[in-house]
């Protein structure tokens, strides 16, 4: 079955490690992972890593995509020049498109209005208040949140937010996706034959 792509946002100081579990994952179950960018420029992530996006935002399409997942960068707190990420989510959330935020990019989505109406969850609360957003009160204490399309996870919580995303494109679901965050988050070595055996 072809699928449409999922696309990872690349930008300098993006967390390399908060995104890994879900495209390995999202990539075996056959989805091409295609990195955009603010342009097709070179970027360096947190961890030193250079990437060469594949697109450049502008010319990505909520139609042509299956999936954006914007990872935390220090940028999302020191300045607006992520905000154009943020805008592109509302973009893909409007045409029914899912969008996948973790760590400081819950604080992107949360400044665009995003997170007002939707059930959400980031690093701590008081985090997310101060971008002076108006959804507090739909703040939920957990590990990973999805409501409506819209993925959102704190920065200690990246196989969490992996299974949210697994389990929204339907590449693992009830007792294999729980199994499969098990495994990763709790390394339950029993988790490993109800893995293997839905294969």
């Amino acid at each position: 079955m072809s699928r449409k792509p999922v696309h990872l946002a690349v930008y300098d100081t993006y967390a390399d490690w908060e995104t890994g579990h879900a495209t390995a994952y999202l990539a075996r179950a056959g989805y091409e992972i295609r990195t955009v960018g603010p342009s097709r420029e070179p970027v360096t992530s947190v961890g030193g890593l250079r990437v060469q996006p594949a697109d450049a935002l502008d010319d990505v399409r909520p139609d042509d995509s299956s999936l954006l997942i914007l990872p935390g960068a220090d940028l999302w707190d020191t300045s607006d020049r992520l905000a154009s990420f943020a805008r592109k989510a509302r973009e893909f959330l409007a045409a029914g498109v899912p969008v996948a935020a973790i760590c400081g990019a819950t604080a992107g989505l949360a400044r665009e209005g995003l997170l007002d109406d939707r059930e959400h969850t980031s690093a701590v609360s008081f985090y997310l208040a101060a971008t002076e957003y108006k959804g507090g009160s739909r703040y939920v204490d957990a590990d990973a949140v999805t409501d409506r399309g819209l993925i959102t996870a704190g920065p200690t919580e990246p196989v969490a937010f992996a299974r949210e995303i697994l389990g929204l494109l339907g590449v693992y679901e009830g007792e294999v996706l729980d199994a499969w965050y098990r495994l990763f988050h709790d390394s339950d070595v029993t988790a490993y034959a109800v893995l293997e055996g839905a294969r």
